[in-house]
């Protein structure tokens, strides 16, 4: 019982004297490891990394287990973790070690006591200048002068929203985030923690990491007006996002579109999300080989970020849909510049120069007139209109009727190309299935049992499927 209410007054005493005592303790401990240990765990603190600085402590622990500031200096560490039953133990030990730990702030002539409070003056010397040199627009400063402060008293929540301040005001909010994740257990009930945090991870693009901080701020109180209205706003759009992920995935590009298209309305001024949806966009609209609004909306993203590879190769798959070879080339040659590791600018180099060379032969579109993006029934159509056109029945100079047979077996290698899925990939990715060097000494459908002039002459018969 006794040791309880030790434990308890310890724990009351828990701020004070962190604000009191600046552990020297080189020369205290045997070994120089130990020592090692504890600067880095002080340092860990200061930077508001708990878990690397509660790992630092346990070797301290380890090292020196006769040491009552080592397991003091670990029950900080629970306590602001919020692991009150872990700390109990070592507070205990430090009863253990040194009964009259207390006497820090009863006993007069307590010299350990005297040489650390002595430190106090010049600390709020510290703190003062800090806060003016914040009103001051000196934000380095204003860090220079109170991370030392920090690093006496790592758990004052001040201090670190201090500090915070000024690390979002220079743009390093992950640093802010170090600083401010400490204080929602400094402070009972610090629902203005959480919503500061979730909208510095919603700032830096993490969204579900912002929709969990926002979360636990209407746990703490669910009519928080602030919490629920960005929760609503974070929520719908981390659901938006996954869910045009999985039209993507599921290759739907149009639908992918408009959900992309519904990102921008719920933030349509956040860049990281503007650029991702508008990205998204980019690539759907140019796997869905719609050509205008692919090329558009792909330079919409590069004047966002003009290294962005991915809409780089987008926009050269858009021109690929267009039959622009050189200008694909060209357009995935940037991209390797930009990352030459891009396996997918690779590809995409070699698929348009394949694509390119393949349309100085025969280009089965532009024999039906098509566009790449055309479907089986805008083929067979044009087929059609084509296989009617140039009837050789309907030639009769030789000059003419040969021109018409040459033409009507283009049109018929066409529409077999084209209408066969497998045929129309390989040729897409600039290998001609009816070529014979292509398919490595492979003749011709019309060499392997097809002959569109059937036997015995030109006696046509069509039956157009």
């Amino acid at each position: 019982m006794a040791v309880s209410l030790s434990v308890s007054r310890i724990l009351s005493s828990v701020s004070l004297f962190l604000i009191t005592l600046d552990i020297q303790i080189n020369g205290l401990l045997g070994s120089q490891d130990v020592d090692q240990h504890l600067e880095m765990g002080k340092k860990l603190l200061a930077a508001g990394q708990l878990a690397d600085a509660l790992s630092h402590y346990h070797a301290a622990v380890d090292g020196d287990p006769s040491n009552y500031l080592t397991y003091f200096k670990r029950a900080t560490v629970y306590l602001a973790l919020g692991k009150s039953k872990s700390a109990l133990p070592d507070l205990t030990k430090v009863l253990e070690l040194k009964p009259d730990f207390s006497a820090l702030e009863k006993d007069p002539d307590n010299q350990e006591a005297h040489e650390h409070l002595a430190t106090i003056a010049p600390l709020h010397q510290q703190i003062e200048e800090a806060e003016r040199l914040y009103e001051h627009l000196n934000y380095q400063g204003a860090i220079d002068m109170v991370t030392p402060a920090i690093e006496v008293s790592p758990w004052n929540p001040d201090l670190r929203e201090l500090r915070a301040d000024c690390y979002i005001a220079q743009g390093d909010l992950f640093k802010a985030v170090g600083d401010l994740r400490p204080t929602t257990k400094l402070r009972n009930d610090n629902t203005n923690a959480y919503h500061k945090l979730s909208k510095l991870h919603y700032e830096m693009g993490e969204a579900d990491e912002s929709l969990v901080q926002i979360r636990e701020c209407l746990k703490l109180d669910p009519d928080h007006e602030e919490c629920f209205k960005f929760y609503k706003k974070v929520k719908k759009l981390v659901k938006q996002m996954q869910s045009t992920q999985d039209l993507i995935n599921e290759g739907r590009y149009e639908d992918c579109v408009n959900k992309a298209s519904q990102m921008l309305k719920t933030e349509p001024s956040t860049f990281v999300y503007v650029h991702r949806a508008k990205s998204h966009i980019c690539h759907c609209y140019s796997q869905a080989k719609n050509v205008d609004k692919a090329m558009q909306s792909c330079k919409e993203v590069l004047e966002l970020d003009e290294n962005n590879v991915d809409a780089v190769c987008d926009l050269a798959e858009a021109y690929i849909s267009n039959d622009q070879f050189e200008e694909a080339i060209n357009e995935y040659q940037r991209a390797q510049n930009l990352d030459g590791n891009s396996q997918r600018a690779q590809d995409g180099l070699n698929k348009a120069q394949k694509l390119e060379k393949q349309s100085k032969k025969r280009d089965y579109y532009k024999i039906l007139g098509v566009r790449r993006n055309a479907n089986k029934r805008a083929i067979t159509q044009a087929y059609r209109k084509l296989a009617v056109k140039w009837h050789p029945d309907k030639y009769k100079g030789d000059e003419e009727r040969k021109r018409a047979e040459k033409m009507f077996i283009d049109i018929a290698a066409a529409k077999e190309v084209l209408s066969d899925p497998e045929k129309r990939a390989k040729f897409d990715n600039g290998e001609d299935p009816l070529d014979p060097e292509a398919q490595q000494g492979q003749g011709p459908f019309w060499n392997q049992g097809f002959n569109p002039f059937g036997q015995g002459g030109f006696q046509f018969k069509f039956h157009f499927n």
